[in-house]
C-alpha cells in the first residue's frame, strides 16, 4: 500500500452561519495526483485553505502529514512541511527574470539580502532540468506566455522543496497543446514523488490526467474515486446531482446572412478570411494557439481594424474602426477575459450591466434616472436569472457563471444583431457551463447570431450549427457541427 502524506479527518469549517465544510474526510498518497472537484461553492477553496495552513479546522478535524499530527496548521507550517499552492493568479513578480522568480523562495529561506547571478541562474537551470523543461533564465516573466509561467511557478514550488504542489485552475486559460505540456510535467513530478492536488472543471482533462479524484458538494464529501473508472457523463452527476445531456444542433437551415465577411486581412494576424452567419445561426470558431481566432473577431469589434477586405452587416457594408463603431452596427463583443476585460469588478450589478446602455437611461435633465437604471437591470437578471443577493452587490462576490451572465447582459442591453462570446465557460463549473449554453441556444433562437470561439471540441460540437477551424490566420476549414465527433475536430485541428 502506497504511503500517506497527507490525511486530513472530519475536517468543518464555519464561516458565521455558513457551513463552507462539513465533515469532509481527504487524504493523498506519495506521489500521487489527486483531482479535488466540485461546483462553485462545493468547499473546495476552503479545503485548499486549511491545507496551506491559510485557514484552520473546526474543532473535531485532524490533519496528519507523514502520519504524524499536525495540532496548529499554519503557512509557514504548510510551506515547512513542503506545501506549496499555485493560485490562478500564479503569484509571480512579472519584472523579475524566471531564474529571479524561480530562485525567490530560497533566497527568502537563508535571509540573503543580495541575489547573486550566476547562482541565482545556476539554481534556476537544476530545477528546470528536473522536470526537463527549458526557459530562458534571463527573461522577463512579462515576457512568458501564460503556459510559460504556469512552468516558473512549478519551478519556483520545486525549489521551495514541494512534496505537494495544489494547482487551482491551472489549465483555465491554456490551449489544448499547452494543457498536454502541463500534464508531462505533473508526471514529471509524480516521477520524483512529488504528489499533486489539481483542481479543474475541465473533466476531460481531470480524467486524463487523475489517479483517484475527490468529489465534493454543498461542502461535504461525496467520495473518492478511481479516475479509471468515472465517465464524464458520471462525473458531472457527481458534482451537480443532475444528468447533464445534450442533442447536436442540425446544419442551419436558414438563409438570412446577418454577417458576411469577405477577403479580410490583417497583417501578422490572419488572412483572406470569408465568413458567413445566418439570422440565429450559432458559429463556433476553433483552432490552436495563435491561430488568429481572437485577432479577427476583434476586427468585427473595430478593436483591431483590418488591413483589407470587407465587412457586411445585414448586406450594408460597415468599416467598424473602433468599439463605438461596432455597436451602432449592432455587433457585441463577450471578451474572454471577464476580470480583467468584461467588468469592473468592484463596482456593483447594477452599474455593469448598463455600461454600454448610459446614454438611454438619461433622465429629461440629462442625468442618470435611477428608475431607468433598475428596470433595465431588473429586465436582465430576470432574462438571465442572475443569482445574486442584490443589484447593489459588487461583481467580484458573485460566482464565475453569474459574474458572466452580467457580462452577456451588458451586451445584450445594446440589442446586438451579433454576439461574439470568446471562450464563454472558460473557469465556469458544470452547472454553471449548463446554463450558459441554455442562454446562447435561447438567444439564437430568438434571432440572434451568435459566433463563438472555443478550445473544446465538445462545445463546438454540441453547441453550434457550423464550426470553422483556423491554423496561422487562415480558415483550413468549415463544417456542419453535427456531423463531426470530438476525436475528428481535434484531428483537424491539430492538422492530422
Amino acid at each position: 500500500m502506497a504511503e500517506k502524506l497527507l490525511e486530513m479527518r472530519n475536517i468543518s469549517k464555519r464561516f458565521g452561519g455558513v457551513l463552507a465544510l462539513d465533515s469532509v474526510d481527504f487524504e493523498i498518497e506519495r506521489g500521487e495526483i489527486h483531482c479535488l472537484v466540485g461546483e462553485n461553492g462545493s468547499g473546495k477553496s476552503t479545503l485548499i485553505k486549511i491545507i496551506s495552513g491559510i485557514h484552520s479546522p473546526d474543532p473535531g478535524g485532524e490533519i496528519y502529514v507523514d502520519g504524524r499530527r499536525i495540532s496548529h496548521q499554519k503557512s509557514s507550517n504548510s510551506v515547512r512541511e513542503g506545501i506549496q499552492v499555485i493560485y490562478q493568479d500564479l503569484s509571480l513578480f512579472p519584472n523579475l527574470t524566471v531564474a529571479e522568480n524561480i530562485a525567490i523562495s530560497s533566497r527568502v529561506e537563508t535571509g540573503s539580502r543580495l541575489m547573486k547571478w550566476k547562482v541565482t541562474e545556476e539554481e534556476a537551470m537544476k530545477t528546470m532540468d528536473k522536470i526537463g523543461v527549458s526557459l530562458d533564465p534571463r527573461r522577463e516573466v512579462s515576457e512568458l506566455s501564460i503556459a510559460e509561467r504556469q512552468v516558473v511557478a512549478i519551478c519556483r514550488a520545486i525549489n521551495a522543496k514541494a512534496r505537494l504542489v495544489i494547482m487551482d485552475e491551472p489549465t483555465a486559460s491554456l490551449s489544448k497543446k499547452e494543457v498536454q505540456s502541463l500534464i508531462r510535467v505533473i508526471n514529471e513530478l509524480q516521477n520524483r514523488e512529488i504528489s499533486t492536488i489539481f483542481v479543474s472543471h475541465k473533466l476531460d482533462e481531470i480524467m486524463e490526467v487523475a489517479q483517484r479524484v475527490t468529489v465534493l458538494r454543498d461542502g461535504k464529501k461525496v467520495g473518492a474515486f478511481d479516475a479509471s473508472e468515472l465517465t464524464r457523463q458520471r462525473l458531472s452527476f457527481l458534482m451537480t446531482g443532475k444528468e447533464f445531456e445534450y442533442s447536436k444542433l442540425s446544419p442551419y437551415p436558414g438563409d438570412e446572412v446577418i454577417l458576411e465577411v469577405r477577403k479580410l486581412s490583417r497583417r501578422n494576424n490572419y488572412k483572406e478570411i470569408d465568413l458567413k452567419v445566418h439570422k440565429g445561426e450559432i458559429v463556433s470558431i476553433t483552432g490552436l494557439m495563435g491561430s488568429g481566432r481572437t485577432e479577427f473577431v476583434l476586427s468585427l469589434f473595430g478593436m483591431n481594424p483590418p488591413d483589407d477586405g470587407e465587412i457586411f452587416v445585414e448586406g450594408k457594408r460597415i468599416t467598424p474602426r473602433s468599439a463605438v463603431a461596432a455597436m451602432r452596427a449592432g455587433i457585441a463583443y463577450v471578451p474572454e477575459d471577464r476580470l480583467l476585460h468584461g467588468l469592473v469588478m468592484e463596482q456593483p450589478v447594477s452599474k455593469n450591466i448598463v455600461l454600454t446602455v448610459l446614454k438611454r437611461i438619461l433622465s429629461r435633465i440629462r442625468l442618470l434616472s435611477k428608475v431607468k437604471e433598475r428596470t433595465e437591470v431588473r429586465r436582465w437578471i430576470d432574462e438571465l436569472s442572475i443569482k445574486i443577493p442584490s443589484v447593489d452587490s459588487p461583481v467580484n462576490t458573485l460566482s464565475g457563471g453569474n459574474q458572466q451572465r452580467v457580462v452577456i447582459a451588458k451586451w445584450l442591453a445594446i440589442n446586438p444583431k451579433v454576439l461574439i462570446l470568446d471562450s464563454p465557460t472558460v473557469g465556469i463549473d458544470v452547472a454553471a457551463k449548463d446554463s450558459i449554453y441554455k442562454i446562447i441556444r435561447e438567444l439564437a433562437s430568438e434571432g440572434i447570431s451568435i459566433i463563438m470561439i472555443t478550445d473544446e471540441a465538445e462545445e463546438a460540437i454540441y453547441h453550434s450549427n457550423t464550426t470553422y477551424i483556423m491554423s496561422s490566420g487562415r480558415i483550413i476549414g468549415k463544417y456542419n457541427s453535427s456531423e463531426l465527433t470530438e476525436k475528428e475536430l481535434y484531428e483537424k485541428i491539430n492538422g492530422q
